[in-house]
């Protein structure tokens, strides 16, 4: 599998130590990112020990040869943008695979072209944040077609602990929603939670310690408990790109008729934090418009 030659586009938070990971497994890869600077500080980095890797200053020289292409920016004009100047130089039977979490309908758009063009196409959005990048454990939601699935999943494999293809395109970022819709709730009662020990007077962390060997624990529980109780938050997933994933999710919901009324609420409390001035913390910072 090393042969294959794969792009990255994208060497954000996330991106750069996904194709950090592919490069350590040996693949040759080629790199774009809008600032080169950030493509030429990862070639720094990964082209120790004499691993093939480039940098290219356009998405096309990136894409012309690859035989995978992966990319995780910003929304669904950014999707677009790089997508559609990758398609004009991707040879027949490549792989595009779009790690951004985005809209469904971009990943029906995309599929679409890049069946024009003789290329496979997997929207498949990540869990997991920077932490799950960097340990090479993230969580893909994968949506496409099965062939094009099992050839790209031996790759994601070396930063991911798990991926799944759950259906037609589109279903990798239905499948995101749904994560950062449970995530939204999870925070905002935790948030509460600890508001409310606090007020009573109790040594939260040792409340926290018990409660989290039973039906209450959670990721967010046993990974962001001890910095809201320190008010720490200048780290993690952004309040920013949580509205923007809620944003997408609501706006689904507005489509296939669903109701979500808890995200819609959690969704303005982060707008709060935004007015705290809090747009870049960490989503846990729900805590700070309680107090």
């Amino acid at each position: 599998m090393s042969n294959l030659k794969v792009s990255f586009l994208g060497l954000g938070v996330m991106g750069f130590p996904m194709a950090g990971h592919l490069s350590n497994a040996g693949y040759s890869v080629n790199v774009y990112n809008r600032t080169v600077q950030k493509a030429l500080a990862w070639a720094t980095q990964y082209q120790k020990g004499g691993a093939n890797v480039a940098v290219s200053e356009t998405v096309a020289h990136a894409c012309e040869a690859a035989d995978i292409v992966f990319m995780c920016v910003g929304n669904d004009n950014d999707v677009r943008e790089v997508a559609t100047q990758a398609l004009q130089v991707m040879k027949p039977g490549s792989i595009l695979v779009d790690h951004t979490t985005a809209s469904a309908d971009i990943a029906r758009e995309l599929y679409a072209a890049c069946k024009d063009k003789s290329v496979g196409f997997l929207d498949a959005p990540v869990s997991g944040g920077q932490a799950g990048a960097e340990n090479g454990q993230l969580t893909i939601m994968v949506g496409g077609d099965e062939d094009k699935y099992n050839k790209v999943e031996p790759v994601m494999a070396h930063y991911a602990r798990h991926s799944q293809l759950l259906g037609k395109s589109g279903s990798g970022q239905l499948a995101k929603m749904m994560n950062q819709i449970c995530i939204a709730g999870i925070v905002q009662g935790l948030a509460e939670a600890l508001h409310f020990g606090q007020k009573a007077g109790l040594d939260c962390n040792a409340v926290v310690d018990v409660i989290s060997k039973g039906a209450a624990q959670s990721w967010q529980m046993e990974n962001r408990a001890s910095t809201m109780l320190s008010n720490s938050f200048d780290f993690g997933f952004a309040v920013d790109w949580m509205r923007k994933d809620l944003s997408i999710a609501l706006d689904e919901a507005r489509k296939n008729g669903s109701t979500l009324a808890l995200t819609a609420l959690v969704d303005q409390y982060y707008a709060d934090v935004q007015k705290l001035g809090g747009g870049r913390w960490d989503t846990s910072s729900l805590l700070t418009r309680l107090k």
